[in-house]
């Protein structure tokens, strides 16, 4: 993972990918300088990454994906290796706008993009093969140039909730114990809390699946969004711990797909869903309201279902540490989040 003071080949590609998209004005050098360091951070930012300055796999992944511009390669549905990249993200937009429904707009071309691909080239009377080589991209280019306003996604995505607001009882709910790899005492708690909301769940006649077990843990983020998807989950809720250098950050955060730009793609439930649980988390806990974000990890993205990442505290944090340790908060929490969830399943 390539960061400042590093050297080598794999720092000359993060620089000439980032000089490509216009974030430096040189590609020359392999050193991880200051002036990369601000250039993968502002990438990071406007990604809705994390900010640290660190080339991990999902800021190199996204990088690899921002190289992309529609029309720079066919495009079609490769069951088992989606293509994603921006140019996927574009045409997942444009087909929004004009009212074809390819689900949010996440970057990856799967089953759902194909259809409305197909539905489009049906209505401008293609070969509906589900592939946007230079004809569809012209069809595009025709329509969109005299089509402007509204958010149909957005639209779907709001009545899609009355489709989840029929009770607890008849949900699947896939809950993901956050795992760092070097940081056992985080993983304990995140486990300790998702087998109690698992138990509280459960007792209402929900379905629960966890992604993390004694033994097994998936080990990924995409493999867990793919783990939710194929369970073909209504919900999806990853806990987790926080550890930072500071001693200063405390409190609790809920994270939900969407861009940084308060204009861009969101997922509208998986924001209802994260307000709701930061609402009951903190009414609960009186912990420090960190308020709820749009990101564009992968958990968050590659679901299909609303999905929601909580941050319950931060290890680093004296306080909120006391706290997460002991087995009374984490049954708060556990309480809180059965009850967020619950509520947002509550018929209207």
């Amino acid at each position: 993972m390539p960061r400042r003071g590093d050297t080598g080949a794999a720092v000359a590609e993060v620089r000439a990918r980032l000089a490509h998209l216009g974030y430096l004005e040189t590609t020359q050098g392999d050193e991880f300088d200051d002036e990369l360091d601000r250039a993968v951070r502002t990438f990071q930012q406007e990604r809705g990454l994390t900010v640290d300055g660190i080339v991990g796999t999902d800021t190199f992944r996204r990088l690899d994906e921002a190289r992309w511009q529609l029309g720079d390669r066919v495009l079609r549905f490769v069951p088992g290796h989606l293509m994603r990249g921006d140019d996927v993200a574009d045409l997942q937009r444009r087909l929004s706008q004009l009212g074809f429904n390819s689900g949010r707009a996440d970057g990856a071309f799967g089953p759902r993009t194909d259809a409305a691909v197909r539905e489009f080239q049906r209505s401008v009377g293609d070969t509906p093969d589900g592939t946007c080589g230079p004809e569809t991209f012209r069809a595009f280019e025709r329509l969109v140039r005299t089509v402007s306003g509204g958010n149909a996604a957005n639209l779907r995505d709001r009545l899609a909730i009355s489709a989840l607001q029929t009770g607890i009882a008849d949900k699947v709910v896939v809950i993901d114990p956050g795992f760092e790899p070097d940081d056992e005492q985080a993983n304990a708690i995140a486990q300790a809390i998702a087998v109690r909301v698992e138990g509280r769940l459960a007792a209402l006649g929900t379905q629960v699946f966890l992604t993390r077990s004694s033994n097994h843990a998936l080990p990924d983020d995409p493999t867990r969004a793919d783990f939710a998807n194929r369970t073909n989950a209504d919900l999806m809720i990853s806990i987790h711990c926080d550890r930072v250098a500071s001693p200063a950050p405390n409190g609790i955060a809920t994270f939900y797909f969407g861009e940084p730009d308060s204009r861009g793609a969101h997922s509208y439930s998986g924001k209802a869903l994260a307000e709701q649980i930061q609402v009951e988390l903190c009414a609960r806990t009186r912990m420090h309201n960190n308020r709820s974000h749009a990101r564009t990890w992968d958990l968050l993205r590659m679901t299909r279902m609303p999905a929601v990442r909580v941050d319950v505290g931060y290890l680093s944090h004296a306080g909120d540490a006391a706290r997460l340790v002991q087995a009374t908060h984490q049954e708060v929490l556990a309480a809180g989040l059965a009850s967020a969830i619950s509520r947002f399943c509550m018929p209207i």
